[in-house]
């Protein structure tokens, strides 16, 4: 697993969520709130928890924001404070910025002044953002529970031209194909005969924690 360091600032529920899946995958997490209690609460689920004031630059040097490879700005009602985190990770150096917006006039200050994505929480889970983060072969992620998910995964290059029954999923990753996306068609709950290809994308259910080992293997 090629290993990133993400900065997290703000920890409302969006935030929170990110944090724990990016570190839950194996990932460093440093996680940033302005709120003493909040950074309390989620330090034992983290690699690092500390609360500072973000619109403050020494503050984010003293933190060492420039040296993580990516800066999720996820500061909730206060729109000024967003912009300015995200000003300042950008002036700092950070390689790539996902900011969250609270509506598209947000989204267009934020994408103005240097942010690399900007997503909406009502529309972009922070679970399903975390894993698009870490892994090109991710295309969706939606959890369905505490337990269960559903992932779009661009097939591996070691699955091509053999057949499910070859690859043998269920067995060896835990996991079940529910669908194949072709080029031109679906193939829906398809056959141990059908053969993976180029260019498919796998359409799977499985546990978390056994989606997070196939994620793992196939980056």
């Amino acid at each position: 697993m090629n290993k990133k360091q993400f900065i997290i600032i703000g920890l409302g529920r969006f935030g929170t969520s990110v944090a724990e899946t990016l570190y839950n995958l194996g990932h460093d997490v440093l996680a940033v709130d302005s709120d003493e209690d909040v950074v309390q609460s989620i330090a034992n689920r983290v690699t690092h928890a500390v609360q500072a004031d973000v619109t403050d630059e020494n503050n984010l040097k003293a933190i060492g924001v420039q040296n993580f490879d990516v800066a999720v700005i996820s500061i909730g009602s206060k729109m000024q404070a967003s912009i300015m985190a995200t000003l300042l990770a950008k002036e700092l150096g950070v390689k790539h910025i996902i900011a969250k917006a609270n509506n598209k006039l947000h989204a267009k200050v934020l994408y103005k002044i240097g942010a690399d994505k900007v997503v909406f929480p009502e529309r972009d889970m922070g679970v399903r953002v975390a894993h698009n983060l870490v892994s090109s072969n991710i295309l969706d992620y939606i959890e369905l529970s505490s337990e269960y998910s559903i992932a779009e995964i661009a097939s591996p290059k070691d699955w091509h031209g053999k057949n499910l029954k070859q690859i043998d999923v269920r067995s060896t990753y835990g996991i079940n194909v529910m669908a194949i996306k072709k080029p031109s068609y679906i193939d829906i709950a398809p056959s141990a005969e059908e053969v993976i290809e180029e260019g498919d994308v796998i359409v799977a259910i499985g546990s978390i924690e056994d989606l997070n080992r196939l994620e793992n293997t196939i980056r």
